[in-house]
């Protein structure tokens, strides 16, 4: 087997392991399935985290997961996928943030992980073994690798920023609240 076929074994086996894993995270996140909310549990978890309006937020980041990584295990539409991916691992990296990197504290050592690792198959490519091969890469093409990442981008951007400053804006509501109780208790 020349080196060629090897590199592309290799891209199949990772395609075929990460995209595994995101098409889990996406169908608990959207069919309940293996132990996951669905999208009425997830879309109360992602209003919790800061993500409003919650039901959206939820089927985005599902579709984002899940449609990534059946797409990415298949290699087809492979930079749209990867760049799908890593802009909803954006969103989870934003929440794990403060926390720090490593998941034994609960980072977000393991959605940077997979945001890169998508990332990288879409700026790679699929490989031989590949449905995009199969259609003539039509699908994976570098024009539709620069939109795939540029408009994946400006929209982690604009959703990670509504986050953050929805949740700025919750603590100093917070904090409002618990200082006009502290100072509304007698002395």
């Amino acid at each position: 087997m020349g080196l060629l076929h090897r590199k592309d074994l290799g891209l199949l086996a990772l395609r075929l392991g990460t995209g595994g894993v995101l098409a889990a995270l996406g169908a608990q996140k959207l069919l309940g399935w293996f132990g996951g909310g669905g999208i009425d549990g997830t879309a109360q978890a992602m209003e919790a985290m800061g993500f409003k309006p919650g039901k959206p937020s939820a089927i985005a980041s599902g579709l984002a997961e899940g449609g990534g990584g059946v797409l990415l295990a298949l290699g087809l539409a492979t930079p749209a996928a990867g760049a799908a991916v890593a802009g909803g691992m954006s969103g989870a990296v934003a929440v794990h943030r403060k926390s720090g990197f490593f998941i034994t504290s609960g980072g977000y050592e393991y959605p940077a992980y997979l945001g890169f690792v998508a990332a990288t198959v879409g700026l790679f490519g699929p490989g031989r073994y590949s449905l995009d091969r199969l259609i003539g890469y039509r699908l994976d093409r570098p024009g539709l690798i620069a939109l795939s990442f540029l408009a994946t981008g400006a929209a982690a951007a604009v959703v990670v920023g509504r986050r953050d400053r929805a949740v700025t804006e919750q603590a100093k509501e917070s904090a409002r609240r618990t200082a006009k109780a502290s100072a509304a208790r007698p002395k």
